[in-house]
């Protein structure tokens, strides 16, 4: 039962952010709280010592304080902000960590690059009149909630309740 929620609950939150940022430009405050809830909750029974949680935690608050400074600076919205650092809670400081911010990275970039050509082209005047593409057209801002979801969907088989999820099988 363990391992089915951790094999459905962090890849639903990611796709859902995902997902709400790209027809809303907004990633509801209950993904990322449904992600610190689920990880707290499954913590004790995947065999984390309190020293390794301690260190999750870390990694959230790092990562909530780096994001939230960048919300403050207007450079990215409160809730890539909230999810990253809630997904970051999922990886701890290590390996999993960076490979995710790594990932999430060259994602963003990636995708901003591609909305920065596809805004300029002519396909999106045409793209415009779709009522779900004029928002993306119109907006000057980028649903980086794509790329932190690509980012923790590609990393997440090097976290560690993945990895505790994939022995129980």
């Amino acid at each position: 039962m363990l391992s089915a929620i951790i094999f459905v609950v962090f890849p639903f939150a990611m796709i859902y952010a995902a997902v709400s940022d790209m027809f809303t430009m907004t990633i509801a405050n209950r993904v990322s709280l449904l992600l610190i809830v689920t990880f707290c909750a499954i913590a004790p029974f995947i065999g984390l010592t309190w020293m390794q949680f301690a260190m999750h935690l870390a990694a959230f608050v790092l990562v909530l304080t780096v994001t939230f400074g960048l919300f403050a600076l207007g450079v990215m919205g409160g809730g890539d902000a909230k999810l990253m650092a809630s997904t970051a809670l999922w990886f701890g400081l290590g390996a999993g960590l960076m490979n995710y911010l790594l990932l999430a990275t060259m994602a963003g970039g990636a995708l901003t690059l591609a909305l920065l050509i596809f805004r300029k082209s002519p396909l999106a005047t045409v793209a415009g009149e779709v009522r779900v593409l004029r928002r993306i057209i119109d907006e000057k801002d980028v649903p980086y909630g794509i790329a932190l979801a690509i980012g923790g969907l590609g990393a997440f088989q090097h976290s560690p309740a993945m990895i505790w999820a994939l022995s129980q099988a």
